[in-house]
């Protein structure tokens, strides 16, 4: 059994999401890189498909989306719109689910759990992304994705190449 806080070495890049602490922090090789505030899920952790839950378990980022992008690029369908967001336009979609900047789609790993069937996380479109930097953090507030300040999503972005290890803890 590891020590709580230690994700498993499986490559020298991971990442590791804790629910409880509503925190996402970068490691290479054991050693931490950076940790950032972020929020997941308001309806908790969970695996199953229209949940909107924030499954828990192994992943990897199978998609990086959005490179070279402006910041605040607005993402529908993990396609830019055209738009950058605002204050503006946030007011005139109010009920939007805001995904800017970049996207870092995610696979579950583990067979039952958060890989095929009803829990599939990549079938559910699960992403690491951005939000409007008005969205509170360290509190759940998604809709099961993990939800980072634009800024901090690019910086992580550029450090995470595809098949980076991704441990959510709830």
């Amino acid at each position: 059994m590891r020590p709580q806080g230690q994700i498993p070495i499986l490559s020298e890049r991971s990442i590791l999401v804790m629910v409880e602490t509503q925190t996402l922090t970068l490691w290479e090789t054991g050693r931490q890189l950076a940790c950032y505030r972020v929020s997941t899920g308001r309806k908790g952790v969970g695996e199953l498909s229209g949940s909107g839950c924030t499954p828990r378990g192994l992943h990897r980022v199978r998609i990086r989306i959005g490179a070279g992008c402006p910041l605040g690029t607005v993402f529908r369908a993990r396609r830019p719109t055209g738009e950058i967001w605002d204050a503006d336009l946030g007011a005139a979609y109010p009920e939007r689910d805001w995904v800017l900047s970049r996207i870092l789609w995610l696979t579950g790993c583990e067979p039952g759990r958060n890989r095929g069937g009803r829990v599939d996380t990549l079938r559910r479109f699960i992403y690491i992304h951005g939000c409007p930097d008005s969205a509170p953090m360290g509190e759940p507030r998604s809709h099961g994705c993990i939800r980072m300040r634009n800024l901090d999503l690019v910086e992580l972005f550029d450090r995470t190449p595809c098949g980076t290890p991704v441990e959510i803890r709830g």
